[in-house]
């Protein structure tokens, strides 16, 4: 949802499909995914810009809440999921300019090779 809400104002904004592509979604799976697997989410936001780092400290509470409170509970207690919103994802123009830009592009294998930073506690 949040890649797409970014994908959608950049469009509105006039922003070419390429840039788009590049930035709400290559980036993301290409650079940031791999990234946060191996160090962490806490050590990725460490390591950003002053506003970056703001936002994400400042947003993160408050789109967990709506995740955990509020989203996930409303299907647990069996509230229908919105067709048209599923539909728009689908039916989005954004999709085919995925296609395109990742036919344009060479293969990425952005591989971490160490171990996580994250703590391994064993219990014998």
């Amino acid at each position: 949802a949040t890649m797409m809400a970014q994908i959608d104002v950049l469009l509105e904004a006039g922003h070419p499909y390429s840039e788009v592509v590049n930035e709400s979604v290559i980036e993301a799976v290409d650079s940031l995914c791999p990234y946060m697997h191996y160090r962490g989410v806490a050590f990725m936001v460490d390591n950003c810009s002053f506003t970056a780092k703001t936002g994400s400290r400042k947003w993160a509470p408050r789109f967990d809440y709506i995740l955990d409170q509020l989203a996930y509970t409303a299907v647990d207690n069996g509230k229908p999921v919105d067709e048209d919103i599923i539909s728009a994802f689908q039916n989005h123009r954004v999709h085919a300019a995925v296609t395109a830009c990742c036919e344009l592009r060479p293969s990425v294998d952005i591989s971490v090779g160490s171990a996580s930073s994250t703590k391994e506690i064993v219990i014998e």
